[in-house]
């Protein structure tokens, strides 16, 4: 990327890493210093597909206050667009929105020549000169080398307002978690519940790869400071015979690490086919059984801190008009579910139930 230090245009350039910016869905970014949702150089080796997603920036914001009165970024991808079923504008762009937490509004999204690697954005310019809260989503299914912020000259710049909890929402699951396919950033389910709930989200789907294995557990039970785990892997988890096997030894693993924190197990949202093929139809009831018996089985044993929710009514009654190829959903699927889990999520993040 051209050598942005400095001012360009009337702008100055400023690296979000650096305070007074706050940069959130990264647990080891104070660590390593890089864009990514797993470190480098784990204990134990990643699976090699989860290894590569883990570079991609799913639930990365940035957030900061500024007088400024315009805002543009600089960005350097790891790769190019390369997706057909989801806009490049959600697979590689950053999303802009204004206001404070809980009140954020929609404002940009990054558009570019996505047979690019790099790009220069201007997200608004010409507002009036005053302080504004600014959340800036990264993009869900690329990674990010380098991401410069430019502000007006003279602008001022502030410590976005702590989190009302200082507890992480942990979720970790498939591709609909890393947020395929929503037209722009914003709009993954986590991302829109981080609109809602006051918290830091930290998402580890995996596309394709939320298969629930033993290293990937460990992984997860080293973010620090959780408030809540969210498990919404059934739809990577291979078969039944082996969610059996993952799921049960997958919070064990956890609970050995964390036996405090309370953990929500998810069940998958409904596929198009469904109304068509009953064995899908079935498969999903098996699984969710699968999943119910397993939490039953927990908390049979004194874990008092568990909880399933049936993830199969999130959609609503026509959840065949929510998804983009009748599994990931579009921007209106993501919105219901978010809508869906956002009580849920609170209720369990206090540690409360049914």
């Amino acid at each position: 990327m051209t050598d942005i230090a400095g001012e360009t245009a009337g702008l100055v350039w400023h690296d979000p890493r650096e305070a007074p910016f706050r940069i959130d869905g990264f647990a080891w970014l104070a660590e390593e210093g890089v864009y990514r949702r797993l470190p480098r150089r784990p204990a134990h080796p990643l699976p090699p597909a989860v290894d590569e997603l883990a570079s991609h920036t799913a639930g990365g914001q940035i957030r900061f206050r500024t007088d400024s009165a315009g805002l543009s970024v600089q960005v350097r991808l790891a790769g190019p667009a390369n997706m057909n079923h989801m806009p490049v504008t959600g697979q590689c762009g950053f999303d802009c929105y204004l206001g404070p937490p809980g009140r954020q509004h929609y404002c940009n999204t990054a558009k570019y020549d996505q047979t690019q690697t790099e790009y220069t954005f201007t997200m608004f310019e010409g507002l009036a000169r005053e302080m504004r809260d600014v959340t800036l989503y990264f993009p869900l299914y690329q990674g990010v080398r380098e991401v410069r912020i430019g502000l007006d000259r003279g602008a001022e710049r502030l410590a976005p307002p702590p989190y009302a909890s200082e507890k992480r929402i942990v979720i970790y699951g498939t591709s609909i978690t890393q947020g395929g396919c929503a037209a722009r950033p914003g709009m993954a389910y986590p991302n829109v519940l981080s609109r809602r709930i006051d918290a830091e989200f930290i998402n580890l789907g995996f596309s394709g790869s939320g298969k629930g294995e033993a290293e990937v557990a460990r992984l997860v039970a080293e973010v620090p400071n959780p408030g809540l785990l969210v498990l919404d892997y059934e739809a990577n988890c291979v078969s039944p015979e082996l969610f059996r096997e993952t799921l049960p030894a997958f919070i064990r693993i956890y609970r050995e690490a964390q036996p405090d924190v309370p953990i929500l197990v998810l069940s998958q949202i409904r596929f198009a086919r469904e109304t068509f093929d009953l064995d899908l139809r079935d498969l999903r009831l098996l699984r969710k059984q699968i999943q119910i018996e397993t939490v039953h089985a927990c908390r049979e044993r004194g874990d008092e801190r568990i909880w399933f929710h049936d993830g199969g009514e999130l959609l609503g009654p026509d959840y065949h008009e929510c998804t983009v190829d009748g599994i990931h959903p579009t921007d209106l699927g993501f919105a219901r579910m978010a809508e869906g889990l956002a009580p849920i999520l609170r209720r369990y993040m206090d540690g409360g139930g049914r």
